[in-house]
């Protein structure tokens, strides 16, 4: 098969049927919503503790008597000294030996659950890469090869980080003896240091270039970490158009990523990135390389390109995504309920927890405002909601627990905004016209993350099968079309709209 067929074999696999690829990569974007959940239990846990020692209400007390303005440190030396001392108080009880211990455990648990995560995630992309690649079913496969090859890819980024360290330590020692003899002879080693750098950076891409394809052999041919490195080096003498082409792509997407993140910083839309790269760069750089990686194995068997055209296939599938949105919407009124009644809780939560500083501490919706561009600003609405509504319903797919922390923590960071807010009514005004439409898209993506959560769960004990898992997966992702077109609805009010209206009423 040519490089091209190979390139044409992973459009159909993504075209032919993205639900049953994509959520994958979602998945890989929400695994920090997944591990945050360790930092929620961890701040849960030492609220309990400042709580029933006494610490909470000290600390209270003196947020109340807290005075925020400093006096001029030039000016009052003596002043600005005694306004600091009164910080030492609330050092004094939240640095306790419990406090740094739980404070240094969080870390370390959150690190280790984010890494086998992401080894989890990887190897299920991966693997739903190449089913799809060889005509079958890509969600379901991906879970078969998250639990089965996770610790292999753990053992790649280890062979990976080793080798970088070999690789940097041999260099350096190597350049820092040629620097001195350099040095000592000629009088200047400058450009032997730069030569060193250049030398020292191919090195470490090369080193990245054989383990791009290493976690592709890990998959295709069912092998260990230890072999996958060597057939993936294989794979390279024997292809080395093939891996120049994937390499070269690889380098192009991520300069244009580079370049692409530049412009839409400039303009404020910064999230614009964090849907693009999951939903279109990633899956297709997988794509390509599992795809020469199977042809090179004679493995690839790719499904047909869809008859439709790109344009109608966009349009019917923003049309199924609206469709299975008010379909789940409607299958599952008790969830919604629940997800209400959570927020809510937040909610109150936040209100109640900004009471202490309600007084020293201020937000403000004009201030937010100020320099408001409506164009940038519902692109940027529409990325973030987005991102947050897709994060929040997959990482539920892990035992409910992320879904239900990202609700809790959205619910009481609003909780917080409106109590320390100096214009509530301003802000109620901005809230409304957008909140209609976004506020249910987000209550859908969390009812839709506890459904996942409850159908993991059953998938846990054996009451269901990987197959009801990948169909509960693929609707998911379905439904979040819809609820991606309910809040661009609500990015374009809240960028247009929301914030000039009621100037025309005060």
């Amino acid at each position: 098969m040519s490089l091209s067929e190979a390139v044409d074999a992973a459009v159909a696999a993504v075209r032919r049927r993205p639900g049953d690829l994509l959520p994958w990569y979602v998945l890989g974007a929400a695994v920090p919503a997944i591990a945050r959940v360790v930092p929620f239990l961890a701040v849960a846990i030492g609220y309990a503790y400042l709580a029933t020692t006494g610490r909470l209400e000290t600390i209270v007390a003196a947020l109340r008597e807290l005075n925020t303005e400093p006096p001029d440190p030039n000016a009052e030396p003596e002043a600005f000294d005694a306004w600091a001392s009164q910080f030492e108080v609330l050092v004094e009880q939240v640095l306790t030996p419990t406090m740094i211990l739980l404070t240094l455990a969080t870390i370390a648990v959150t690190i280790v659950v984010g890494i086998a995560l992401y080894a989890a995630v990887a190897a299920g992309q991966l693997t739903a890469c190449s089913a799809r690649l060889r005509g079958n079913r890509g969600v379901a496969a991906g879970f078969a090869g998250a639990r089965r090859y996770w610790l292999r890819f753990l053992g790649l980024y280890l062979l990976e980080l080793l080798a970088w360290i070999g690789v940097l330590l041999t260099l350096g020692l190597v350049i820092g003896i040629v620097a001195a003899v350099v040095t000592l002879s000629t009088g200047s080693g400058g450009a032997t240091l730069l030569v060193g750098a250049v030398a020292g950076l191919a090195a470490l891409l090369a080193v990245r270039a054989v383990f791009a394809f290493a976690s592709v052999a890990v998959v295709v041919d069912d092998t260990t970490a230890v072999d996958a490195v060597t057939n993936a080096l294989g794979f390279i003498r024997s292809k080395p158009i093939e891996a120049g082409v994937y390499y070269a792509v690889a380098l192009g997407t991520t300069i244009a990523l580079a370049a692409f993140s530049a412009v839409i910083t400039f303009v404020d839309v910064a999230t614009l990135l964090s849907v693009v790269t999951p939903l279109v760069a990633f899956p297709a750089l997988d794509l390509l390389k599992t795809a020469v990686y199977n042809d090179y194995r004679r493995r690839l068997e790719p499904p047909t390109a869809p008859e439709r055209s790109l344009g109608e296939q966009l349009r019917d599938g923003v049309r199924h995504g609206w469709s299975e949105m008010i379909a789940f919407v409607r299958e599952t009124p008790g969830t919604h309920a629940l997800v209400v009644a959570l927020a809510l809780g937040g909610f109150w939560a936040g209100w109640a927890a900004a009471a202490p500083i309600a007084d020293t501490v201020e937000t403000s919706i004009s201030a937010r405002l100020v320099d408001h561009n409506p164009f940038a600003a519902t692109l940027e609405f529409f990325a973030n909601n987005w991102l947050v509504a897709l994060t929040t319903a997959l990482a539920g797919v892990v035992l409910v627990l992320p879904a239900v922390a990202s609700l809790l923590f959205n619910g009481v960071a609003m909780g917080v905004v409106a109590r320390t807010e100096v214009e509530p009514t301003e802000l109620l005004a901005f809230v409304v016209p957008h909140g209609v439409f976004e506020i249910p898209a987000i209550f859908v993506a969390s009812a839709l993350g506890i459904r996942l959560g409850v159908t993991g769960w059953r998938t846990v004990r054996g009451d269901a099968s990987r197959t009801d898992l990948a169909d509960a997966l693929e609707r998911a992702f379905w439904v979040l079309i819809g609820v991606g077109v309910l809040l661009a609805v609500a990015a374009a009010i809240e960028g247009f709209v929301s914030p000039y209206y009621y100037d025309l009423l005060l």
